[in-house]
């Protein structure tokens, strides 16, 4: 596995309970903010046990059709708010540590 995909992976296994993070976001904390859809491959193989589902879009919807449902699903049991149009309310439950250890500025 590659070093850039297990930054990703170690940073998925932060994200809190009930809490959402975007794919750039995660770039950013890298400290590679244009790297999103990277992040987006490393997600497609991620492994077990990590809380996919809590990584979604900027702008609060799901990357993935075929497993948008089971996504929505896993969010709700652990209290996401939506937006009416069903997108992921962000400004409620994205999560922002108070600083990113890796972003460089």
């Amino acid at each position: 596995m590659c070093h850039y995909f297990q930054a990703v992976y170690d940073i998925v296994a932060q994200i809190p309970y009930g809490k959402v993070v975007s794919y750039g976001q995660i770039a950013r904390m890298l400290g590679i903010p244009r790297s999103a859809r990277t992040v987006g491959y490393a997600m497609r193989t991620c492994p077990e046990g990590l809380p996919w589902y809590r990584v979604i879009k900027a702008d609060g919807s799901f990357s993935s059709g075929v497993m948008a449902d089971l996504c929505r699903d896993l969010l709700l049991d652990e209290g996401i708010t939506f937006l009416p149009d069903g997108r992921v309310d962000m400004s409620e439950n994205q999560w922002n540590p108070a600083s990113y250890p890796d972003e460089k500025t």
